[in-house]
C-alpha cells in the first residue's frame, strides 16, 4: 500500500455538524421529499436527540430551508429592480410573487399540507415572515432616507402590510382558490405605499 493510500484509510472522519443536518434537509425539501429528522440523523449517523438539539423541531428546520432559499430571491429582485420610490418598492414585491408562485418546490409544499404551509409561511411560528419584513422595513425605510417616498403610514405598519398582501397573492390559490395576477399586487402595493399609481 502507498503511503497514500495509507494516509486515506487512517484519516478520520470528518465531525457532522448542525450545517450538514440544515443542507441534507434542504437537499431533501427542494426533492420534494418529507422532512423527517429522525431520518436526517440516521443519513448523518447522529442520534435524534442530537439533532433535535441541533434545530429545535421539525418545523423550525423546515423555516430555515425555505427561508434559505427566499433570502436569495429577495435580494436578486433588490438589484434586479432599478426604479425608485414607492414604484421601486411595488416592483421588488411583484417581482419575488411571479417566481415564488412558479417555485415548484413550493407549490408542491403547499399541494401536500396547505395549512401546515400557511401556519409555517404566514405566521410566527416560523422565521419566514418575520424576517421577510424586516427586509421589507429596511426597504421602505431606505427609500424613504433617500427623499424617494414619502410614507402615508408609519414604516412599521407599512411594512406589515405590503408583506400580508403580498401573501395574499403568494398563496391565493390555497387561501381562496382565486385566481390573481401578480401585476395586480404591484400596483396595490404602489397605491398603499404612495396614495397614487403613475403610470
Amino acid at each position: 500500500m502507498t503511503r497514500l493510500g495509507q494516509a486515506l484509510r487512517e484519516r478520520p472522519s470528518r465531525r457532522v455538524e448542525p450545517l450538514d443536518l440544515f443542507r441534507a434537509a434542504r437537499r431533501r425539501w427542494i426533492a420534494g421529499e418529507r422532512l423527517d429528522i429522525g431520518s436526517l440523523a440516521s443519513e448523518l449517523g447522529i442520534g435524534r436527540a442530537t439533532a433535535f438539539r441541533w434545530v429545535g423541531s421539525r418545523e423550525q428546520l423546515l423555516g430555515e430551508v425555505i427561508w434559505s432559499l427566499c433570502e436569495p430571491l429577495i435580494d436578486q429582485a433588490v438589484a434586479t429592480v432599478k426604479t425608485r420610490g414607492a414604484r421601486r418598492v411595488a416592483a421588488i414585491c411583484e417581482y419575488i410573487i411571479r417566481r415564488l408562485r412558479a417555485y415548484e418546490p413550493l407549490r408542491r409544499f403547499m399541494e401536500l399540507d396547505a395549512e401546515f404551509a400557511l401556519r409555517l409561511l404566514t405566521s410566527k411560528r416560523g422565521p419566514v415572515q418575520g424576517r421577510v419584513i424586516e427586509k421589507l422595513h429596511g426597504l421602505i425605510q431606505s427609500e424613504v432616507e433617500a427623499g424617494r417616498l414619502t410614507p402615508p403610514l408609519h414604516i412599521d405598519t407599512l411594512a406589515y402590510l405590503v408583506v400580508r398582501l403580498a401573501e395574499s397573492f403568494v398563496y391565493a390559490d390555497v387561501i381562496s382558490g382565486q385566481g390573481t395576477d401578480p401585476a395586480d399586487a404591484g400596483l396595490a402595493i404602489e397605491l398603499l405605499l404612495s396614495g397614487r399609481v403613475k403610470r
